[in-house]
């Protein structure tokens, strides 16, 4: 009986999707002539915060101080005219309802088609692990969390970095596996975890990720948890193995994202690390503008992606990444990379793209299983996990499929594919079919999208 009635929790969910969108526009409609006017107020104020945006990253002095007040007063506008037309408590239900359809309908979504979690196996526990450890990664994590203690505690063996000392951490990763290492591991940030992993992969260790970095993307879509890095360490004792892809820009290895244009070369900046906002804000009106950096022309598969201000290349696709928010990446081991571009080239297409998303022209989304960036200069700077360097021209991303095993805690909080799932915006006419549906099981299609073709890799904006 339990399973009948979880079969058919995704039609009721599509159904009570659709049941909110409708209330929503009903509330809307009930506000009148001028709760339409306010509901155009809006999607213009958005376009014109857009373009306060442009101007703000784009401009300096004077022109980039309007933008930003554009940028702040545009919505501030929209809320006062709501105040003035008496509809904000009518426009505020709508919103409410409008969201719930929207959640509603994603829940309806995955709960037909559930996302499949990575595959782990069994694997008996190390008996000589070694993990190298920054003790400056992440403001200090290793010392505030007691990590080389609880670390020796399990039975690992710890190399502590000198910071006063540049040590070459790949080297120290092989001088460990002739000691007799049988898995390695890194309390550290992205680029750390990135060539000891290379170095792990290349002699087929078990790989032990500890989530002591600043952002530790690489450990989110493990699964691991970011709050306290002390539980990764329960690996050691009680772990499961995932088997994971590498990415390979010219002869590095990267764990998240290689990045080409603007950030790339913002962060060769030497004043990057101490003033990230003023280093950033300095040089983005040369860089957007086309003043300053190399001409890039990327090929992804058969796909050509022309003059972008900023690339990104990731290891395996993000779910449903925008320019601001990345997301998170379900899968690490679909043996695809993910490709996005982004080229503003004035205030109307900036405001497109926050009206559109991701399915602005001035975004392009791919998935490919190379990548090649051409460039008018014979080496460019690239920004690989985060670390800055120069790679000569064509640079090539590529994907080492399934190279890396990774030893993970048994239980994760990031585990459950449904929660790394990024909120992407639902598919109305698939959420109807599903609300329709006499099946019982309420799965929508069988690998198709919602106008019947074979489902393909997404692309949006330019080809």
């Amino acid at each position: 009986m339990e399973d009948v009635v979880d079969r058919r929790r995704p039609r009721r969910l599509a159904r009570l999707a659709l049941l909110c969108a409708a209330a929503a526009v009903v509330a809307l409609a009930l506000t009148g002539p001028h709760g339409l006017l306010v509901l155009f107020a809006e999607f213009l104020g958005l376009a014109v915060a857009a373009v306060g945006v442009w101007w703000a990253l784009t401009r300096r002095a004077l022109p980039r101080l309007f933008g930003a007040l554009l940028a702040v007063g545009a919505p501030v506008a929209v809320v006062l005219l709501a105040l003035h037309a008496e509809v904000l408590v009518l426009g505020l239900i709508a919103v409410a309802l409008w969201l719930a359809a929207l959640a509603c309908g994603r829940a309806a979504l995955r709960a037909a088609r559930p996302p499949r979690p990575m595959p782990v196996r069994e694997s008996p526990p190390p008996r000589r692990p070694v993990l190298i450890m920054n003790p400056k990664s992440g403001g200090g994590k290793v010392e505030r969390f007691d990590l080389v203690r609880r670390a020796e505690e399990l039975g690992a063996r710890v190399v502590l970095l000198d910071p006063a000392v540049e040590q070459d951490v790949a080297e120290l990763a092989r001088r460990a596996i002739a000691d007799g290492a049988d898995l390695l591991g890194v309390a550290g940030g992205d680029g750390t975890q990135a060539l000891v992993a290379a170095v792990a992969a290349e002699h087929g260790l078990p790989f032990l990720v500890v989530s002591a970095g600043t952002r530790n993307h690489f450990a989110m879509d493990l699964g691991l948890d970011r709050t306290d890095p002390a539980t990764c360490l329960d690996a050691l004792r009680d772990g499961v193995e995932l088997t994971v892809d590498l990415g390979r820009v010219g002869d590095r290895t990267f764990v998240n994202t290689v990045s080409f244009g603007a950030y790339a070369q913002i962060v060769q900046s030497p004043q990057y690390r101490e003033a990230k906002t003023a280093t950033a804000l300095d040089a983005l009106p040369d860089l957007l503008l086309g003043d300053e950096g190399p001409d890039l022309t990327a090929r992804a598969d058969g796909h050509r992606i022309d003059a972008p201000q900023a690339l990104l290349v990731s290891n395996n696709p993000y779910a449903a990444p925008d320019p601001v928010d990345l997301g998170r990446r379900p899968r690490l081991d679909k043996g695809l990379l993910g490709v996005i571009g982004i080229r503003v080239d004035g205030a109307a297409q900036a405001a497109e793209l926050a009206l559109r998303g991701e399915r602005a022209a001035a975004l392009t989304l791919l998935s490919a299983r190379q990548v090649t960036v051409h460039a008018d200069a014979p080496e460019i700077p690239v920004a690989v996990d985060g670390e800055a360097l120069t790679l000569p021209t064509p640079v090539v991303c590529t994907l080492l499929h399934r190279a890396l095993r990774v030893r993970v805690p048994r239980g994760r909080p990031g585990a459950d594919p449904a929660q790394q799932a990024h909120a992407r915006r639902p598919d109305w006419r698939e959420l109807t079919r599903l609300a329709l549906s006499r099946d019982a099981s309420g799965r929508v299609g069988s690998g198709r999208d919602a106008s019947g073709r074979a489902a393909g890799p997404r692309t949006g904006g330019r080809p």
